[in-house]
Protein backbone atom coordinates (compact mmCIF):
# COMPACT_ATOMS: atom_id res chain seq x y z
CA UNK A 1 0.00 0.00 0.00
CA UNK A 2 2.83 2.40 0.86
CA UNK A 3 4.46 1.71 -2.51
CA UNK A 4 1.23 2.56 -4.34
CA UNK A 5 0.85 5.84 -2.44
CA UNK A 6 4.53 6.65 -3.05
CA UNK A 7 4.10 5.98 -6.80
CA UNK A 8 0.99 8.16 -6.95
CA UNK A 9 2.81 11.02 -5.18
CA UNK A 10 5.80 10.74 -7.52
CA UNK A 11 3.49 10.65 -10.54
CA UNK A 12 1.60 13.76 -9.39
CA UNK A 13 4.83 15.68 -8.68
CA UNK A 14 6.34 14.78 -12.05
CA UNK A 15 3.12 15.67 -13.88
CA UNK A 16 2.82 19.03 -12.12
CA UNK A 17 6.50 19.76 -12.83
CA UNK A 18 6.14 18.97 -16.53
CA UNK A 19 2.96 21.05 -16.79
CA UNK A 20 4.68 24.02 -15.13
CA UNK A 21 7.65 23.71 -17.49
CA UNK A 22 5.29 23.60 -20.47
CA UNK A 23 3.63 26.84 -19.40
CA UNK A 24 6.85 28.86 -19.42
CA UNK A 25 6.32 31.95 -21.53
CA UNK A 26 8.79 33.65 -23.85
CA UNK A 27 10.09 36.90 -22.39
CA UNK A 28 9.84 40.08 -24.44
CA UNK A 29 11.72 43.04 -22.95
CA UNK A 30 11.23 46.50 -24.41
CA UNK A 31 13.52 49.45 -23.65
CA UNK A 32 11.94 52.62 -24.99
CA UNK A 33 11.99 56.40 -24.81
CA UNK A 34 8.62 57.74 -23.81
CA UNK A 35 8.63 60.50 -26.43
CA UNK A 36 5.98 61.57 -28.96
CA UNK A 37 7.59 60.24 -32.15
CA UNK A 38 7.85 56.72 -30.69
CA UNK A 39 4.30 56.44 -29.32
CA UNK A 40 2.71 55.13 -32.54
CA UNK A 41 5.50 52.53 -32.87
CA UNK A 42 4.93 51.41 -29.26
CA UNK A 43 1.23 51.04 -30.04
CA UNK A 44 2.08 48.88 -33.08
CA UNK A 45 4.41 46.75 -30.93
CA UNK A 46 1.70 46.37 -28.27
CA UNK A 47 -0.78 45.27 -30.93
CA UNK A 48 1.69 42.71 -32.30
CA UNK A 49 2.47 41.36 -28.82
CA UNK A 50 -1.24 41.14 -27.91
CA UNK A 51 -1.61 38.30 -30.43
CA UNK A 52 0.71 36.18 -28.25
CA UNK A 53 -0.64 37.11 -24.81
CA UNK A 54 -0.84 33.49 -23.65
CA UNK A 55 2.67 32.65 -24.92
CA UNK A 56 4.77 35.70 -23.96
CA UNK A 57 5.40 38.01 -21.04
CA UNK A 58 6.15 41.61 -21.91
CA UNK A 59 8.27 43.86 -19.69
CA UNK A 60 8.64 47.53 -20.61
CA UNK A 61 11.42 49.81 -19.38
CA UNK A 62 11.29 53.57 -19.84
CA UNK A 63 14.76 54.78 -20.86
CA UNK A 64 14.45 57.84 -18.58
CA UNK A 65 13.27 56.04 -15.42
CA UNK A 66 15.43 54.62 -12.60
CA UNK A 67 14.14 51.15 -13.48
CA UNK A 68 15.08 51.74 -17.13
CA UNK A 69 18.57 52.87 -16.13
CA UNK A 70 19.06 49.69 -14.06
CA UNK A 71 17.83 47.60 -16.98
CA UNK A 72 20.24 49.36 -19.39
CA UNK A 73 23.17 48.65 -17.05
CA UNK A 74 22.10 45.00 -16.84
CA UNK A 75 21.99 44.76 -20.65
CA UNK A 76 25.18 46.78 -21.18
CA UNK A 77 23.42 49.60 -23.04
CA UNK A 78 25.28 52.90 -22.80
CA UNK A 79 24.27 54.67 -26.01
CA UNK A 80 21.24 56.84 -26.70
CA UNK A 81 18.75 54.47 -28.33
CA UNK A 82 15.04 55.21 -28.72
CA UNK A 83 13.96 51.57 -28.73
CA UNK A 84 15.37 48.06 -28.28
CA UNK A 85 13.51 44.78 -28.03
CA UNK A 86 14.80 41.49 -26.65
CA UNK A 87 12.98 38.25 -27.35
CA UNK A 88 14.00 35.41 -25.06
CA UNK A 89 17.00 37.50 -24.00
CA UNK A 90 18.23 38.27 -27.52
CA UNK A 91 17.95 41.51 -29.50
CA UNK A 92 19.28 39.80 -32.65
CA UNK A 93 17.16 37.15 -34.34
CA UNK A 94 17.68 35.16 -37.52
CA UNK A 95 14.51 35.09 -39.61
CA UNK A 96 14.35 33.49 -43.03
CA UNK A 97 18.14 33.68 -43.36
CA UNK A 98 18.23 37.36 -42.44
CA UNK A 99 19.85 38.65 -39.23
CA UNK A 100 17.58 41.25 -37.61
CA UNK A 101 18.43 43.52 -34.68
CA UNK A 102 15.42 45.06 -32.96
CA UNK A 103 16.99 48.44 -32.32
CA UNK A 104 15.76 51.92 -33.21
CA UNK A 105 12.53 52.78 -34.96
CA UNK A 106 11.19 50.28 -37.48
CA UNK A 107 12.25 51.00 -41.06
CA UNK A 108 10.15 53.83 -42.50
CA UNK A 109 9.01 55.34 -39.21
CA UNK A 110 10.48 58.01 -36.96
CA UNK A 111 13.55 60.11 -37.71
CA UNK A 112 15.74 58.55 -40.42
CA UNK A 113 18.83 58.76 -38.18
CA UNK A 114 17.18 56.51 -35.57
CA UNK A 115 15.62 53.96 -37.93
CA UNK A 116 16.69 50.37 -37.58
CA UNK A 117 16.53 47.70 -40.23
CA UNK A 118 13.44 45.89 -39.05
CA UNK A 119 9.67 46.04 -39.43
CA UNK A 120 6.65 45.14 -37.32
CA UNK A 121 6.26 42.10 -39.60
CA UNK A 122 9.82 41.09 -38.64
CA UNK A 123 8.77 41.36 -35.00
CA UNK A 124 5.72 39.16 -35.63
CA UNK A 125 7.89 36.60 -37.44
CA UNK A 126 10.37 36.59 -34.55
CA UNK A 127 7.53 36.11 -32.06
CA UNK A 128 6.10 33.30 -34.21
CA UNK A 129 9.48 31.60 -34.23
CA UNK A 130 10.06 32.05 -30.49
CA UNK A 131 6.59 30.86 -29.46
CA UNK A 132 6.54 27.83 -31.75
CA UNK A 133 9.48 26.37 -29.84
CA UNK A 134 7.43 26.32 -26.65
Amino acid sequence: MKKIIFCIIVFVLVTVGLAAAGEQKVSVEILYMNHGPLLSTLKDIDNACAQYKDKITVSRYDFDSPEGERFMRKKGISQHVPLMIWIAGKSDVSIKGKEIKFSGFPTGSGPAFFQGKWTIDDLRNALNKATQKK
